[in-house]
C-alpha cells in the first residue's frame, strides 16, 4: 500500500493538466504558432517549481529512497544532440498535440485514440534502452 500516495499524486496531477487546459489540442496549437501565452505560462512556472525544487534538494542535501545521493552534476552540452533529440520531440509533440506525460491524462480522460501514441512511446523508450549504448551521445 506504499503506492497509493503515488496514485493520488498522479489523480491530482491529471486532474490540474485537465482543469488548466494544458492537455488541449488547441492550447497547444496556440503555443506552437505563439498566438498565446497560456502554455508559455504553465510551462514557465513548472520550470521554475523545477529551479526551486532543485536549490531545496541541494540545500537539505536530500536523497533518492534514503540511500543514494540525488546526482546533480552538469551534463555536458552536445549541440547536434541536443537539437536534434529537441527536433524530434517537438515534432512528436505538435503532431501529437501532446507531450509523453499527459498522454496518459488523455488515456484516463477517455481519449482512446490516445493509444497509438502510447504505443509508440512504449516502443520508443523500449528501443531507446536497447541501444542507448550504440548511440553518438
Amino acid at each position: 500500500m506504499k503506492w497509493i500516495k503515488f496514485v493520488i499524486a498522479g489523480f491530482y496531477f491529471g486532474f490540474i493538466l485537465i482543469k488548466s487546459e494544458a492537455i488541449s489540442w488547441y492550447r497547444i496549437v496556440e503555443m506552437f504558432h505563439f498566438q498565446s501565452f497560456h502554455m508559455f505560462g504553465i510551462i514557465g512556472s513548472a520550470v521554475g517549481v523545477g529551479a526551486i525544487s532543485v536549490l531545496v534538494i541541494k540545500k537539505l542535501n536530500q536523497s533518492v529512497f534514503k540511500t543514494q545521493p540525488i546526482d546533480l552534476t552538469k551534463k555536458p552540452f552536445q549541440l547536434k544532440a541536443h537539437l536534434l533529440g529537441g527536433l524530434i520531440f517537438g515534432l512528436g509533440w505538435s503532431l501529437v498535440g501532446a507531450c509523453p506525460g499527459p498522454l496518459f491524462v488523455h488515456l484516463g480522460a477517455g481519449n482512446t485514440i490516445i493509444l497509438i501514441p502510447v504505443l509508440f512511446v512504449i516502443l520508443g523508450t523500449y528501443f531507446y534502452g536497447r541501444f542507448k549504448d550504440s548511440l553518438p551521445h
